[in-house]
């Protein structure tokens, strides 16, 4: 069977605009969240966040984007698809090409824009410009027609698992025959609809977020965007390959709408599922990094999860430290992520950590650390029970 390989990646987060920059911020330990700075919202102040330092304008400018309606989840979009493509070389040829695959994962799509569709309506006015691009589908309709990529296009909404999901179906297109590559991955940006969202759960926290912490308040809102170029093996000859994307497992806990079981029935079967695609033994996973929200259920069943799965739990952080939760983005930034492992031999550190869960008693990797590493591991669990964990292994 041929190897799904990664040939091309992109990314922006809130410790970086590139692969590069955010590279150097997680060996830096640096973390990306703040107050708010960009919109006006009664809890910019109140509460912290993962929060990309760029107008909106000045991504249309960046992106040469005069479109109107654009949201910002489609701008971060643009911005992390254009690098992965440029990396990759992929032509003008190959993305018109009906072989080239656009799976994108994201859970705001043009709700971003939630407000000023509300003022619109209530002008005196014929309609928004924000009501063609509210669903979820219109970032990839505005990459697709951009770029007139020519095969299968499709959006994920599986909530946090979003572009996890997208990239285990972009290496599934490859191995079955429906497509010779594929680019896949997520964008979500911050919005008061999400925030307001959140925040009646009772799950925002007002200070810095600390995954894996026995005094962990929750979880600090993010956005950002990342994509990575799939194809197999034999076609990326002469080519630069990243990694390996060895396996990939969705189950769904079917427990509770907004958190896992007890027993993380759900994270434990995504994983299990996942070594078993890889045909991998748990104990040859070098590194997990771990979906760790930072809220009071979530740190605590994955770490049961892996407790289950693992003979002994390898090495783990959440770089939810770093960027907070990005929601349908994670999954493809912490992909990036996971490749950098490989690439550099390291890991990056759970930012704050101070005491271990009593019920659990796992303690995250605390420091930058040099590793040797075959295989890596990501999980992304989302509301609703849908839990996804990926493979990347080491070429």
């Amino acid at each position: 069977m041929s190897k799904i390989v990664v040939t091309g990646i992109g990314i922006i987060s809130p410790i970086g605009n590139s692969v590069a920059e955010n590279c150097a911020a997680l060996q830096a330990s640096k973390c990306g969240l703040s107050s708010l700075e960009l919109f006006a919202t009664r809890y910019a102040t109140l509460l912290k966040f993962g929060e990309i330092k760029i107008t909106n304008e000045d991504l249309k400018q960046q992106l040469g984007v005069t479109t109107k309606g654009v949201t910002r989840t489609t701008l971060l979009a643009l911005h992390a698809f254009v690098q992965a493509i440029e990396d990759r070389g992929l032509s003008a040829e190959e993305l018109q090409s009906s072989d080239t695959a656009l799976i994108n994962g994201n859970t705001i799509g043009g709700m971003s824009e939630s407000e000023n569709l509300y003022l619109d309506a209530n002008k005196n006015e014929v309609g928004s410009e924000y009501i063609s691009s509210y669903n979820l589908g219109t970032v990839n309709m505005y990459i697709q027609q951009r770029y007139k990529i020519g095969g299968v296009v499709n959006t994920f909404n599986t909530a946090c698992s979003s572009s996890a999901n997208a990239i285990a179906y972009g290496a599934r297109l490859i191995k079955n025959g429906f497509a010779k590559r594929a680019i896949v991955g997520g964008t979500d940006s911050l919005a008061k609809f999400t925030i307001n969202g959140f925040n009646s759960l009772g799950i925002l926290s007002s200070t810095l977020c600390k995954p894996f912490d026995a005094e962990r308040s929750g979880l600090n809102l993010g956005e950002g965007a990342a994509f990575l170029v799939l194809e197999k093996e034999e076609d990326a000859k002469g080519k630069k390959i990243y990694a390996e994307v060895s396996g990939w497992g969705n189950t769904n806990d079917a427990f509770h709408p907004s958190s896992l079981s007890d027993n993380g029935d759900g994270p434990y079967l995504a994983m299990k599922e996942a070594l078993e695609v890889a045909k991998l033994k748990p104990e040859q996973i070098g590194f997990v990094n771990a979906h760790g929200t930072a809220t009071e259920n979530n740190d605590e069943k994955e770490s049961v999860a892996m407790k289950r799965l693992f003979e002994k739990v390898p090495a783990f952080a959440s770089t939810k430290s770093n960027t907070g939760h990005t929601l349908g983005a994670a999954g493809a930034i912490e992909a990036v992520y996971c490749i950098l492992n490989l690439m550099h031999q390291e890991v990056y550190a759970n930012l704050r950590f101070e005491k271990t869960i009593e019920t659990t008693g796992l303690t995250p990797v605390t420091e930058y650390t040099k590793m040797n590493l075959e295989h890596v591991m990501s999980n992304s669990f989302g509301f609703g029970g849908n839990c996804s964990s990926l493979i990347f292994s080491k070429t």
